[in-house]
């Protein structure tokens, strides 16, 4: 790798050599204590609705020690392209100089997934069997890697209306033939669909459960009926941001806590076995420059060998 060329910009592929998901769910766990502690300057995004191509563009700045923002394009309905596309500038905080450009995409998918994880540690059962995927794009295969960072599964279920079978195969897990059929018996269940409506039933859903539900970003949209809002004790990355962005969070109208206060102690997280417990994402943009950051100081090291 030519590090010195890849200091101004890194493009997906050196992205990839250089953050690995067992690095980044404790650098994820970090930053949510981080945000939850007020140590993190991070405004509402900023989304630009590009309608005529049923489009959005957000920008996604933070300073957390490290300084920098996301620059993001989320075209739902692409086909043969990924969905989000990004990219991520960094800063010297203590000057203002421009340090690195890399590409977001990748840092996008993999830190959703990676705060799931940490999610998933905080709040699953410590003894889980079945996990249950609801979709098969990428936020389903990150989402697959990053969870058996921190459980042990015996059998993985994935549902999507076109691509189960395909993706089962690849992975070597179980295509559900319903979603309802995927999520009934699990333990864990990961929402990672585009749906607008919702998906998920509260009908389905086992005592002691706990769902990392990371689509839906947009406060018109809903991924999770209103049963589930209703049993699920609810946490989020930022109380803020989830209450503005989320449509399911402005339905469930409460929030028990940001996962950053269950991270240092002020909140409580799962308290029985049978409690079914709600993580809900929107992504903030804390996540991304904590990543990228990481993305940044490997590169450092590798030029100073």
């Amino acid at each position: 790798m030519d590090t010195a060329a890849l200091q101004m910009f890194l493009d997906e592929p050196a992205v990839r050599s250089l953050l690995l998901m067992e690095e980044l769910i404790p650098a994820m766990a970090e930053a949510m204590r981080d945000l939850s502690a007020g140590n993190v300057v991070q405004p509402l995004r900023q989304v630009l609705p590009v309608k005529e191509h049923h489009g959005f563009f957000g920008v996604m700045p933070a300073y957390s020690g490290a300084l920098g923002a996301k620059l993001v394009t989320f075209f739902p309905n692409n086909k043969g392209i990924p969905t989000h596309h990004a990219m991520i500038l960094l800063f010297r905080p203590e000057t203002g100089e421009p340090l690195a450009t890399m590409d977001g995409r990748l840092i996008t998918e993999m830190r959703t997934a990676a705060v799931s994880a940490v999610a998933t540690d905080l709040l699953a059962r410590k003894e889980v069997n079945v996990l249950a995927i609801l979709g098969t794009g990428v936020q389903a295969s990150g989402h697959l890697e990053a969870l058996r960072l921190v459980r042990r599964f015996r059998e993985v279920r994935v549902w999507s209306p076109h691509n189960a079978a395909r993706f089962a195969k690849t992975h070597g897990v179980n295509a559900a033939s319903s979603a309802e059929q995927a999520v009934t018996g699990a333990e864990v269940v990961v929402v990672a669909t585009s749906a607008t409506t919702p998906l998920l039933k509260g009908e389905w859903l086992s005592a002691g459960v706990h769902i990392n539900a990371v689509g839906a970003t947009r406060p018109n949209w809903r991924e999770l009926d209103d049963e589930v809002l209703v049993r699920g004790k609810l946490f989020v990355e930022s109380r803020e941001a989830a209450s503005k962005e989320s449509g399911d969070v402005i339905a469930a109208g409460q929030i028990f806590a940001e996962l950053g206060e269950v991270i240092a102690g002020i909140k409580p997280g799962r308290e029985s076995d049978k409690e079914v417990t709600l993580y809900k994402s929107v992504g903030v943009a804390v996540e991304d420059i904590a990543a990228a950051s990481l993305v940044y100081r490997k590169l450092q090291l590798l030029d100073a060998r």
